[in-house]
């Protein structure tokens, strides 16, 4: 599994897609494909786009994303899929007053750290080019 990280509109979509060959017709946008949406074929890689957008709908749904994307992840990880998460860093500038939008941003962090520490590549994109983290 690789994370891509990087602040809004840096060209993190069209960077994965030149590097890893991906369509953009191919990427699930701010959704986590499930066994019900007959994910692609096996040896297709499965590109998720606004990875941050899908943790706040599972928080404002009452979901808990941290188990859901868990559950995703391991089962890429029996089916030996490839996967690629794209997320906004949005950790940085001002805290909002809001105190839903100050959870979000704290637990999209502490996900984050997550999926860094068990992703076998990391990658942070800033004006379309990659730095690689881990």
């Amino acid at each position: 599994m690789r994370l891509i990280i990087g602040g809004y509109a840096q060209g993190k979509l069209d960077y994965v897609c030149s590097k890893y060959h991906v369509q953009k017709d191919m990427v699930w946008d701010g959704v986590i494909p499930n066994d019900a949406d007959g994910i692609i074929d096996a040896d297709s890689t499965i590109v998720v786009d606004h990875f941050h957008r899908w943790v706040k709908k599972c928080m404002e749904d009452g979901a808990c994303p941290e188990d859901e994307i868990m559950v995703f992840w391991e089962r890429c990880k029996n089916e030996n899929r490839d996967c690629i998460i794209i997320s906004d860093e949005i950790g940085n500038g001002i805290v909002p007053m809001d105190a839903f939008e100050r959870e979000y941003r704290e637990r999209l962090g502490r996900i984050l750290i997550q999926l860094a520490d068990k992703a076998e590549e990391v990658e942070r994109v800033l004006c379309g080019i990659g730095q690689k983290l881990k």
